[in-house]
């Protein structure tokens, strides 16, 4: 067993891993990790094929996020995600904190490597039926690139860090899921921000996927999901929604998303930049945070 960094050419296998493992990703999403100069990826080799991947994003001095923790089904059980997970934080050692994602099968893990719980999440999935959405035309607006300065600055404050550059890349591979929602009349004077809520999306291999999601109240963020979903007819997408605000939780089902599966949101080390996780109604993936 061979461990090694991973390159844009080993792209192929990373993405061959991930359909193994019924996962969502595009090449474009290994980019973020491979071609930023805050990330890296690491593989093992086995007898000449890579069975296994892990990879990790530096969101600045806050907090690193790793993820793509993928092992083919066919080695699993001989070590290989634990030699991946070791070698990723070794390379993260000087960093004061390393957070993630976790899928019920890697959570025991990632607790004997010390990362302790934040917070759980849900996968919600839909098959859109647009006649069961509303446009809210006065409140949420399409996306410009001039409001790009603004929603960096707000997403600063409520994720933690500074993930400017992923966002960007989601807005130029997803513009139709790229929303913002503005105050209308009505609503208080003046409010914490002009900006009460912000969406992005981006496509998948098996469905696309909104988020981040951030918006002041549920209401904000149903407006902006569902605006959004208006123009979605037919198409499947998920929401990977925290588990921190009940009445959220209950509208996305109420709407018709089916809860497919858990995550949990895990720690190591100091966090001392956690954002505004009840500002956060969907997150970007459980592989960017």
């Amino acid at each position: 067993m061979h461990v090694r960094p991973m390159t844009r050419d080993d792209i192929p296998a990373g993405l061959r891993l991930c359909r193994l493992s019924q996962w969502n990703q595009l090449e474009d999403d290994w980019r973020c990790f491979l071609d930023s100069p805050q990330g890296a990826g690491w593989l093992t080799e086995k007898d000449g094929d890579i069975v296994g991947t892990v990879a990790f994003l530096r969101y600045g001095p806050c907090f690193s996020w790793l993820s793509m923790m993928l092992v083919d089904p066919r080695a699993r059980l001989a070590g290989i995600g634990s030699r991946l997970l070791e070698t990723a934080l070794e390379a993260l050692a000087d960093e004061p904190c390393v957070r993630l994602d976790a899928t019920p099968s890697g959570e025991p893990l990632y607790r004997r490597h010390g990362f302790v719980p934040e917070y759980a999440l849900t996968r919600a999935k839909i098959t859109v039926a647009a006649e069961r959405f509303w446009r809210s035309p006065e409140r949420v607006r399409p996306m410009t690139p001039g409001d790009l300065a603004e929603v960096f600055a707000r997403d600063r404050e409520v994720f933690g860090a500074d993930r400017s550059a992923l966002l960007a890349s989601f807005y130029a591979r997803a513009p139709e899921l790229a929303w913002t929602a503005r105050n209308v009349a009505g609503d208080r004077p003046a409010g914490p921000t002009s900006l009460p809520g912000y969406c992005f999306g981006r496509p998948g291999y098996r469905c696309g996927q909104i988020g981040p999601i951030v918006a002041e109240t549920p209401s904000v963020a149903s407006d902006l999901l569902s605006h959004c979903l208006a123009a979605q007819d037919g198409r499947a997408l998920v929401v990977d929604a925290p588990r921190l605000s009940p009445e959220w939780t209950q509208w996305l089902e109420s709407m018709g998303f089916e809860m497919e599966r858990p995550f949990l949101r895990m720690g190591r080390g100091d966090n001392r930049h956690p954002g505004l996780p009840n500002l956060q109604l969907a997150i970007a993936g459980p592989e960017f945070g």
